[in-house]
């Protein structure tokens, strides 16, 4: 006598992957090459300071020297996490979604702290807060895409 296990219909939905549409890898190549310009980035402010800070004034350079050390972790978080965060969504695996969170989160702190504690609108002008407010709606949306896009079943 065989024994079937019958699954409901949401179950069988939820966990049969489907194929993505040509919208979905534009946008994942996309957040792969977004996250690389802010792996670069942390990188220059990183191993390139010297060469960086050539082309930045007193105040720049003063405002950049002063940021703490854990924002620099924090920065960390949020490009290598939105980097992972890309790679999953490449190769289709739900760990996207977690790794787009951490990222989103380590933006916000990152950006949050940027604007509000440090003298970057003094430094910078209002012009500092154009990139700022880009990545965190970068941020959001990579992480509420990867969502939908397990939801439609695009991630395993």
């Amino acid at each position: 006598m065989y024994i079937y296990k019958v699954q409901p219909l949401n179950q069988l939905i939820m966990t049969t992957p489907t194929k993505p549409n040509t919208g979905f890898w534009i946008i994942a190549i996309i957040a792969l090459i977004w996250n690389c310009m802010g792996v670069f980035q942390f990188l220059s402010m990183s191993l390139m300071k010297e060469e960086l800070q050539q082309a930045m004034t007193v105040e720049q350079i003063a405002l950049v020297d002063s940021l703490p050390s854990w924002y620099t972790a924090v920065f960390a978080t949020a490009v290598f996490g939105g980097l992972l965060g890309s790679l999953f969504l490449l190769i289709r695996k739900r760990w996207a979604i977690p790794m787009f969170l951490i990222s989103l989160v380590a933006v916000l702190v990152q950006m949050l702290y940027w604007l509000l504690a440090t003298a970057a609108m003094d430094v910078y002008g209002t012009g500092a807060v154009v990139m700022p407010l880009l990545v965190i709606i970068v941020a959001i949306f990579l992480y509420y895409y990867s969502k939908g896009a397990a939801q439609k079943g695009w991630l395993r």
